[in-house]
């Protein structure tokens, strides 16, 4: 692949970044999360076949298409990249304009099905992410710990009593109120990858990525005093006259003996806590791996 001229065919259309190798590259995609990638099939170390099969695998970067340019002509060779994954194969020589149409083709393709996976991952209801989205992230954010050997933290939130503020004042109101209850709740965060999500029925959960314990509590914390100023009448309730939150928080250290599920079932444990202990309130851990469980292992 000429990468000069691919750059002077497209550095005034688009962001160009370069890289050389097949190691680079992926460390640039994983960087930049650009919206579309030109890959050699022959590169320096790894080959672009390899290249496109990590990427694909990877959470973070399976979404973004990838473009073969190759002087290797042979059907088979188009069909190994398009089975890895590719969305394109051009042959070298290229014609610059022909790579430049494909090009603006794919963009558009991949622009039009981020929003439609956009309005696949969002609630209906409040607008913030569905349990889809929330799942998804959890495992990009999980894999992403693990990496960087970071914490990671996760609050599930429950609207206490909220089948009797149904009863009381009705389904209309009942989605009233959890649309107020998600825009307090989201304006509580102010790092653009923490992610509020409706967890399902009167449940939301928040993701808190390279944030350890003391972090997420005071996120907790800043939920439950949100919820309180807006000072929702819940006559029906057994805590008090407004509407209030019960929020189990946990937080962990990512590595490969763990699971993403254990730090949800972790934050599902706490929460009971804070619902056991009288609602209204928060209550945390820091998940550790049982030590009778390493030992067995």
């Amino acid at each position: 692949m000429n990468i000069r001229v691919l750059h002077q065919l497209f550095r005034y259309e688009c962001d160009v970044h370069m890289a050389t190798g097949g190691e680079h590259a992926i460390e640039v995609c994983k960087a930049l999360l650009p919206d579309l990638i030109l890959l050699d099939v022959v590169m320096e170390g790894m080959d672009g076949h390899e290249v496109c099969r990590r990427l694909k695998a990877d959470p973070l970067t399976q979404h973004i298409p990838i473009i073969f340019l190759s002087a290797n002509g042979e059907a088979d060779d188009e069909a190994i990249g398009l089975e890895l994954g590719a969305v394109d194969y051009i042959g070298k020589p290229f014609n610059p304009m022909i790579v430049r149409a494909r090009v603006k083709t794919h963009l558009t393709l991949k622009r039009q099905g981020d929003y439609l996976r956009s309005m696949a991952m969002l609630d209906g209801l409040t607008g913030v992410a569905n349990r889809r989205k929330l799942e998804a992230r959890l495992e990009a954010a999980w894999s992403q710990a693990c990496r960087d050997n970071g914490p990671l933290s996760l609050i599930l939130i429950d609207v206490d009593h909220f089948k009797k503020y149904n009863d009381h004042y009705g389904h209309q109101r009942g989605d009233q109120c959890l649309r107020r209850l998600a825009m307090a709740l989201a304006a509580t965060l102010n790092r653009p990858y923490d992610l509020l999500a409706r967890y399902g029925g009167e449940e939301f959960a928040c993701l808190l990525p390279d944030t350890d314990l003391a972090g997420a509590e005071r996120v907790a914390q800043k939920m439950l005093a949100a919820v309180a100023e807006l000072r929702i009448e819940h006559l029906a309730s057994e805590v008090g006259p407004q509407v209030s939150l019960s929020l189990g928080v946990a937080s962990v250290l990512a590595s490969a003996r763990l699971t993403p599920q254990e730090l949800l079932r972790c934050a599902d444990e706490q929460l009971y806590l804070a619902k056991a202990g009288g609602r209204a309130r928060v209550c945390a851990r820091f998940y550790e791996e049982d030590a009778a469980e390493i030992s067995a292992r």
